[in-house]
């Protein structure tokens, strides 16, 4: 299992933003657990009692909407902290996360965090920035996903999918194998409409499908597609 301090070499930002102080006892109290694919790592409702830091592997973030379909309204990067937003408006958590794939998560407690923020300036600094820059993709994904029809939607969650967890060597096949359903909840579709447009796209040469695998043959056209809604 990866040891505290490779942790935080992992997170530049946050770790530049620490005095040696506060970084001895962000180490001290750290966690590291690894996750199952599919594993949930917290669930809507739940109180946030942890910053979390995805170290390695692939998360969603989703909400369950009408008659239980789920939305992914988000996905996690490695490396990346997430589900603080919810302990800093004081509230339960309003979405749900899960494993993607096999994933190790560090947590460092709310509590301390809390702390560090009152007399540090900087660390306040990088929090604001990180909510700032998700709140502007939010903004974004809920136009393009209420706006754009079915084959738009598809597109631009294929390219978002390229722009998260990047591409396999041949700079085409996406690292992230999702299930038809995951797609579709990223794409705010039914799966069998997912299933249905991805054929679709594989007819029209923009994309192969071997499998969960999806390579881009054609991203101008992809990009097209999306842009066109």
């Amino acid at each position: 299992m990866i040891k505290n301090e490779e942790v935080l070499g992992l997170l530049p930002e946050l770790d530049h933003a620490l005095m040696p102080q506060e970084r001895s006892q962000v180490l001290e109290v750290m966690r590291v657990r690894a996750y199952r694919k599919n594993e949930p790592i917290y669930k809507e409702g739940d109180s946030p009692t942890d910053m979390l830091c995805l170290v390695s592997g692939k998360v969603k973030i989703y909400k369950d909407g009408v008659g239980g379909r789920a939305q992914i309204v988000r996905v996690i990067n490695a490396v990346e902290c997430f589900g603080y937003r919810a302990a800093f408006s004081d509230e339960n958590y309003v979405t749900a996360a899960a494993a993607f794939e096999q994933s190790v998560i560090a947590s460092i407690p709310m509590s301390l965090i809390f702390q560090l923020i009152r007399r540090n300036p900087q660390l306040a600094c990088f929090f604001i920035r990180r909510l700032a820059i998700a709140l502007g993709r939010s903004d974004a994904r809920t136009v393009n996903l209420t706006q754009k029809h079915i084959r738009g939607r598809l597109a631009e969650s294929i390219l978002f999918l390229k722009e998260s967890y990047g591409t396999a060597e041949d700079g085409c096949t996406l690292n992230a194998c999702l299930s038809r359903e995951d797609m579709a909840n990223l794409s705010n579709m039914t799966t069998s409409n997912a299933i249905r447009t991805l054929s679709v796209f594989a007819q029209e040469r923009l994309i192969s499908i071997d499998g969960r695998r999806i390579k881009i043959l054609d991203e101008p056209a992809l990009q097209k597609t999306s842009k066109m809604g």
